[in-house]
């Protein structure tokens, strides 16, 4: 990626007209000044200008053109641009959504009865293995990055993602590593240790084959993905935001993203450690887990849980961006108490961290740490009430537009009250003693899970389903799939707390039918159809309006934010022009010069980047063409890992492939330096 900056002098001088006012950003007056600098200290058409002609049709032809993937099966492999990953990773991810209800529809049904043969034992270990693993690995965290992938860079006014290659890598590592699990349980190798996978169960002398190797291979190889995907969303949010749109005016839904990037950063390498330590003993026969050669078994649970806990949050948090999105639209108005939102979201990260030993209360660990531990599982809930009360604030305070998106919305707020006070009463070392490993924490986490992520995901969808396809979806199906949904979710899940209180254990295939726990279970049963049916209706309310919708038009929601101020769906740039902002909901702001930057290429992959604080622009880079070596590059490691699962020396010999693909994809095209020199030496 190459660059051209401004030096010294010669920079811009709009960061002094924004240090000089409340909220920075980029003042016209400043932002005037600025141009008009550049243009004494720089050759003309040698740097962007904040106060600029609009770019003619023909030029916007020709950028649209330049930021598009090419046609055909060999473009579909090579595409970068962020929109077609976005949507990939959004149809994979529900595509393995489906795949995991249908699992648990399957489990639902097996326990509607007492003593029901419709699964045996080690099938359904299998099937609850699957389960939870596609839900919390292969859907939970990608389908938010997913979103954020496709939507964060059309906030920030940008024309791409920030290395658009790694994007297009690390949707194929997740696509083939989810792809090797559901594999390995078409052939009767599923995991069947559970999706935490504790040790000594998963270990060599409790498990053998080859279900346990696929399972941690699987988990290592689908967090790298993630790992990209954090790597990826910081640079983007701090180098590629447009003109003006300082941290402070940054949506809601960013911070939020910007907040799960770090937590990734930093839970996400305890589960690989984790997983890797697993298949080495299993495979090397190293002992980390073995307490009879110096392991320690409890350190799977502590490693794992550091990571567990977290990702909870990585889930939770995104919702909490969707949540703030949504209502600022439909109540018209920007939410109450900006510093207060960023502020807890931020909180909640910190406090995420703190929280792991409460999943093992029920081990032998000192009772003062577990006290510190119940408290920080309290506190926890402070920032999660604050959003809530802000939230509420500005409902009460705007012109409330009851549409779809906002049924999830308020739906979620009913829901996560009643799995966050659930929560508390886990946080108590005492109860939690009394119900753990019972249904009454099954209820807990679907709960917290589907309530606080997947509701608010649901209505985003339906938000953001003109800006993707071009089309509004039907109101009518939504208010349908919404109460199906609502509906079941609690007739499913609500009476799975008093199943835990009346004893019934959790990962049980069937129970004898004296217990009196098959009333509540058939009704848990009768709710999961219904769940099902909600999600059906709702799926075809995607694929109906995607074939014959009614358009969307430019910004049919009314929104304040950027991703609405191109078409629906963009075009391949995202912006005829880069945006410039002038308040945190742009849309929303009153028009003021300069509205765009212009004088960037439009035959070349041209990005304008900014500054971290200030969103001053501080150079320009050239962005890298569609190519099929990201694709080419994870098939080599999606052979690395198969083969490592078989032979310790797989993971020597695997990563010949992935050094010659890595090497080809970063070897320099002729024609890609031939075209940036051309522009380079070309007259100004």
């Amino acid at each position: 990626m190459s660059t051209r900056r401004w030096k010294g002098s010669d920079r811009p001088e709009a960061a002094e007209g924004a240090a000089a006012r409340p909220g920075g950003g980029v003042s016209a007056g400043s932002a005037r000044t600025g141009a008009h600098r550049l243009g004494r200290s720089l050759p003309a058409g040698e740097r962007p200008e904040l106060n600029a002609v609009p770019p003619t049709p023909q030029q916007v032809a020709r950028l649209h053109a330049t930021w598009s993937d090419p046609p055909g099966l060999w473009g579909w492999i090579s595409a970068v641009n962020h929109k077609a990953i976005g949507r990939r990773f959004l149809v994979t991810a529900f595509g393995f959504f489906i795949a995991g209800g249908l699992l648990a529809l399957w489990m639902r049904t097996q326990l509607a009865r007492a003593e029901n043969g419709l699964v045996g034992p080690d099938l359904y270990n299998q099937l609850f293995t699957m389960h939870g693993t596609t839900m919390m690995f292969l859907f939970a965290v990608p389908v938010m990055q997913a979103v954020s992938v496709y939507i964060t860079p059309l906030m920030l006014g940008a024309r791409s993602i920030a290395f658009p290659r790694m994007n297009a890598f690390a949707y194929w590592v997740y696509l083939f590593g989810g792809l090797m699990l559901f594999a390995a349980f078409a052939t009767n190798t599923g995991a069947d240790a559970g999706w935490f996978a504790y040790v000594p169960l998963s270990g060599p002398d409790y498990s053998p084959g080859k279900r346990v190797d696929f399972w941690a291979q699987m988990v290592t190889f689908t967090e790298l993905s993630a790992l990209l995907e954090a790597v990826i969303l910081i640079t983007t949010v701090f180098k590629l935001r447009a003109p003006g749109m300082t941290l402070n005016r940054l949506p809601l839904f960013v911070w939020g993203m910007l907040v799960t990037a770090f937590m990734v950063m930093f839970a996400m390498p305890a589960v690989m450690l984790a997983s890797t330590a697993l298949i080495t003993d299993r495979l090397v026969g190293t002992h980390f887990y073995n307490p009879g050669e110096g392991g320690d078994a409890l350190l799977w649970q502590h490693l794992f849980w550091f990571f567990g806990h977290p990702e909870v949050y990585l889930i939770f948090i995104p919702g909490l961006g969707f949540v703030s999105t949504i209502i600022a639209t439909f109540a018209r108005r920007p939410v109450f108490g900006y510093p207060a939102m960023v502020l807890a979201l931020i909180a909640t990260a910190f406090l995420a961290f703190g929280l792991w030993v409460h999943h093992m209360f029920a081990t032998n660990l000192p009772e003062m740490g577990k006290s510190f531990f119940t408290a920080s599982s309290m506190l926890i809930a402070v920032p999660s009430a604050i959003q809530i009360f802000c939230w509420l604030a500005t409902l009460a305070g705007g012109r409330v537009n009851l549409k779809a998106p906002l049924l999830f919305v308020l739906a979620f707020f009913f829901i996560l009250v009643l799995g966050g006070l659930t929560g508390l009463m886990l946080a108590s070392v005492p109860l939690d003693l009394q119900v753990h490993d019972s249904y009454f924490v099954v209820a807990h986490l679907h709960y917290v899970l589907l309530g606080g992520a997947v509701f608010p995901l649901l209505g985003a969808v339906l938000y953001w389903w003109p800006l993707i396809t071009g089309r509004m979806s039907s109101e009518r199906l939504g208010r349908w799939s919404f109460w199906l949904l609502f509906i079941g979710f609690n007739v499913t899940f609500f009476p799975m707390h008093l199943l835990g209180l009346e004893g019934m254990p959790r990962r049980v295939y069937t129970y004898p039918a004296d217990r009196g726990w098959e009333g509540l279970n058939l009704l848990a049963t009768v709710g999961a159809w219904v769940l099902a049916a909600g999600l059906l209706v709702f799926l075809f309310n995607l694929w109906r309006s995607w074939r014959q919708g009614e358009r969307a038009g430019r910004n049919p929601w009314g929104a304040g934010t950027l991703e609405w101020g191109s078409t629906c769906p963009p075009p391949a740039a995202n912006f005829d022009a880069t945006p410039v902002v002038h308040g945190a909901y742009p849309l929303w702001t009153p028009p003021r010069e300069p509205s765009q930057v212009a004088g960037l290429a439009v035959d070349q992959r041209e990005q304008l980047v900014t500054t971290v604080l200030d969103a001053v622009p501080d150079h320009r880079a050239s962005f890298p063409e569609p190519t099929p070596w990201p694709f080419l590059s994870a098939l080599a490691v999606t052979l690395c890992f198969v083969w490592s699962i078989f032979t310790p020396w797989g993971a020597v010999y695997g990563l010949i492939p992935v050094a010659i693909g890595l090497t080809l994809w970063f070897w320099p095209r002729r024609r890609e330096t031939a075209k940036h020199l051309a522009i380079e030496r070309a007259p100004r």
